[in-house]
């Protein structure tokens, strides 16, 4: 059996090589994770090692507990995953209290789970309850026009939502939530886990402000789709106010209504304020 034939590692690579084509994982920026289903388990557990060592997560996820993961690894270029994967992609196994892992496959020559792990399962953990277990990526990508908005927009949710809702139709179908924003923090520790876990209660999508998005989604065509519509969103509107700072005409408010009205979602009154 090659564990490289198996769908959900070739679906994991081809993630990585898109996400590098956009440009959103410069040198080893970013880091991407899989909830792996039982299935999955099954279909490559014959060539798992469990000699290495439990490590400390320097997160409690004991809903987490038991659970298996693709990881990219610490350090690890995304260019590099089509590659070479077994450098630099990994399998880790949750222990039974949710605060230690340890490697049992990939992840080569001493290396290591993404820094972000924390954030990342903490966030499994969140997206796990919060949608019956349906939600199974997460997906850390440094998108550049995104970035840029969080140097010029107020770091509020309703407001980075609603310009990005209004400047292409899509929007507000795809992400009928909205999206949270976390303010600047250092990246890798608990801080920025726990406030990014308490926003994706109720949205799909975290802009980490001066950084990237951090999103969720159950599939990796869905978590890439999702992160690749903000990304286009936001150039749009980055490209709009290099032209201009105000809108000659947008899309509004009782046209969003009638929006979600049409393709059958809910889009939450805080984010409908008349302008």
């Amino acid at each position: 059996m090659n564990i490289l034939e198996q769908d959900f590692i070739q679906g994991f690579i081809r993630m990585c090589s898109d996400g590098f084509a956009q440009g959103w994982h410069e040198r080893n920026g970013g880091n991407l994770t899989y909830r792996m289903k039982d299935e999955d388990v099954k279909s490559v557990q014959s060539v798992f090692s469990y000699q290495r060592e439990w490590e400390d997560i320097g997160a409690e996820v004991p809903k987490l507990a038991n659970e298996y993961f693709l990881v990219t690894g610490s350090g690890k270029y995304f260019r590099n995953v089509e590659l070479n994967p077994e450098s630099n992609i990994g399998i880790v196994e949750i222990d039974e209290t949710g605060t230690k892992y340890h490697i049992v496959w990939g992840l080569t020559n001493g290396a290591v789970p993404t820094s972000e792990l924390p954030s990342h399962l903490m966030n499994h953990e969140v997206k796990k309850q919060a949608t019956d277990g349906e939600h199974r990526v997460i997906y850390h990508c440094h998108t550049t026009n995104v970035i840029a908005l969080t140097f010029v927009l107020p770091l509020k949710d309703e407001i980075f939502t609603r310009e990005l809702w209004e400047m292409a139709t899509e929007c507000p179908v795809v992400f009928p939530a909205g999206v949270g924003v976390v303010p600047w923090m250092v990246p890798g520790g608990k801080d920025i886990a726990v406030a990014t876990s308490e926003l994706m209660k109720e949205y799909d999508v975290a802009i980490w402000a001066h950084h990237g998005i951090f999103c969720s989604g159950s599939d990796f065509d869905i978590t890439f789709g999702l992160a690749h519509t903000i990304e286009k969103s936001a150039e749009i509107l980055v490209k709009m106010l290099s032209m201009s700072s105000k809108k000659l005409q947008t899309i509004q408010t009782d046209e969003l209504r009638s929006l979600a009205d049409a393709f059958h979602v809910t889009l939450p009154e805080k984010f409908l304020y008349e302008k």
